[in-house]
């Protein structure tokens, strides 16, 4: 880039010339000004003078500060810009340097990008409580003990014994992982008997997704390593509570892991890497889709009590899952908020309940976000037998897109459909992302890496949750409402018993009944 050097040479004269007229009217500066003020307008005259001599790059010296950023600070050209100089003078130096400079290029390790080994460090023994014992927890239990060496299930809390008793059973057979009678508590109540246990390093957090906020809150402390399922909560009252404390978990260096298994796959994170990197230039809209056949339901028993029934059903339920959208979306929709790095300021959406047998849940969703400078992100969601399945999400920017699944077929391609990157399976196969994100965890506590996952699902599972009440309300809702949104779903006390708000089958319906009388 060719040097300003007129006014780099007028910026030296009226840089000397200013400093000689503060020295010489030294006691009217002291006298117009307080000390802070002179201090500061040296320092600015110092900086500025270091900008006149910095290299060809116009590297600061000062703070390792960039030329762009320092010229941008709108206290500096106020302030150190001296005698009348405009700021278009100094700023036609840095339109020249913008005009010949890449941007900058971001290495994985810059990105936070995980080391993906395949196993663990050993170290210290790292015992751990499971609290949910039902499918998903004891995945997440046996995925635990697989992600290295010196790693124990020491204790256990869940509601049902049954659930219990089968977890413990696949502990023993598969891993000969003994849990002690005295270690396995009931009740709702449970969480908090295991995390008032001293030996307890590490708490995996497993229940339905309504529990998890409270038992988050109590786990960060408890001063507990967490691993914590997906998505973290189901109104916005919740997603507050687990903000607030994944706060109070960093400042305690505690590492927080989510069940957002795609954040945890290579070759996700690799796509990622390009697309920042700007291989699809800048990125303007995406879409994020979960539509499937029908889930798993189960039907009210006799001996049942409206609690039980909730709780062993929990999927089908909208104040224990949050809706399909939640629990199952929030993948995609995590990866969309990961990808874009931004929040929407409104959705819009609909959806409906077809096909479902129990439960008060959609068995549907489409819903479209508004983000700044007019991109947009189309979320749908669905479980229904006999329709087309698509799990996956595209990144749709300038140059390009990048096409995202979890089939092995992550690629980025132009809209002339050539491929300008393709994810290597042969040479870098992917970890089962199940297995990979306990790795992680386990490699974040032992090797001091600072890993808090707990905030960016809070704000991913918060965007399901906008699109969610649009749609069961048919209304535009916008992220600052949300966030400010009083909302709650769920008894304010636990008891086995009745729940007479619960009223099965009945889903939210949007809008209201047609004015006109029927002809």
């Amino acid at each position: 880039t060719e040097p300003c050097w007129f006014y780099r040479i007028l910026a030296v004269f009226y840089t000397i010339s200013f400093y000689l007229l503060s020295k010489i009217h030294l006691k009217f500066t002291y006298v117009s000004n307080n000390v802070v003020y002179k201090k500061s307008f040296m320092l600015v005259l110092f900086q500025v003078n270091l900008y006149i001599w910095a290299s060809n790059n116009y590297i600061f010296i000062i703070n390792t500060m960039k030329r762009r950023d320092f010229l941008t600070n709108t206290a500096l050209l106020g302030a150190g810009i001296p005698l009348g100089m405009s700021s278009a003078v100094m700023t036609s130096c840095t339109q020249q340097q913008s005009a010949g400079t890449a941007a900058k290029s971001y290495s994985p390790e810059e990105l936070g990008m995980f080391s993906f080994v395949e196993v663990a460090p050993d170290g210290k023994p790292l015992k751990a409580a499971l609290v949910g014992c039902g499918d998903r927890g004891t995945g997440a239990a046996t995925q635990f003990l697989k992600s290295g060496p010196n790693v124990s299930i020491i204790a256990l809390a869940d509601l049902f014994p049954d659930r219990m008793a089968t977890c413990r059973k696949v502990l023993s057979e598969q891993f000969k992982n003994e849990v002690p009678d005295a270690n396995c508590f009931l009740g709702f109540d449970a969480y908090q008997k295991v995390l008032a246990m001293n030996d307890i390093d590490v708490v995996l957090l497993c229940t339905p997704t309504h529990f998890r906020p409270e038992q988050f809150k109590a786990a960060v402390e408890a001063g507990k390593h967490i691993f914590m399922e997906k998505p973290c909560a189901v109104d916005p009252t919740g997603i507050r509570t687990v903000i607030a404390a994944a706060k109070v978990a960093t400042s305690k260096g505690l590492t927080v892991v989510t069940g957002n298994q795609r954040r945890h796959r290579r070759d996700y994170w690799e796509a990622y890497v390009q697309v920042k990197n700007g291989l699809i230039g800048d990125v303007v809209s995406s879409s994020a889709h979960w539509d499937q056949g029908a889930w798993w339901n189960k039907r009210k028993r006799p001996e049942w009590s409206d609690m039980e029934y909730c709780i062993r059903n929990w999927f089908n339920i909208k104040w224990l899952s949050g809706d399909h959208l939640l629990d199952q979306a929030i993948h995609n929709i995590d990866v969309v908020t990961w990808f874009m790095e931004d929040r929407p300021i409104r959705a819009v959406g609909f959806g409906g309940r077809a096909q479902r047998l129990t439960g008060d849940i959609y068995d549907f969703f489409s819903v479209d976000y508004y983000y700044n400078n007019n991109k947009r992100m189309l979320a749908t969601a669905r479980q229904i037998d006999g329709c087309d399945g698509n799990v996956s999400e595209q990144v749709y920017g300038t140059k390009g897109m990048a096409s995202l699944n979890d089939r092995g077929e992550i690629k980025i391609v132009d809209y002339n459909g050539n491929i300008l990157w393709e994810y290597d399976y042969q040479n870098k196969p992917v970890k089962n992302p199940y297995d990979q994100e306990h790795v992680h965890f386990v490699e974040s506590i032992r090797l001091d890496k600072k890993i808090n996952q707990a905030e960016a699902l809070a704000y991913s599972t918060q965007v399901a949750i906008l699109g969610r009440e649009a749609a069961y309300t048919g209304k535009p809702i916008s992220w600052d409402e949300i966030m400010a949104s009083t909302l709650r779903y769920g008894p304010e006390k636990y008891e086995m018993g009745a729940l007479p708000d619960y009223k099965e089958g009945e889903a939210p319906k949007p809008g209201k009944a047609p004015d006109a009388p029927v002809m």
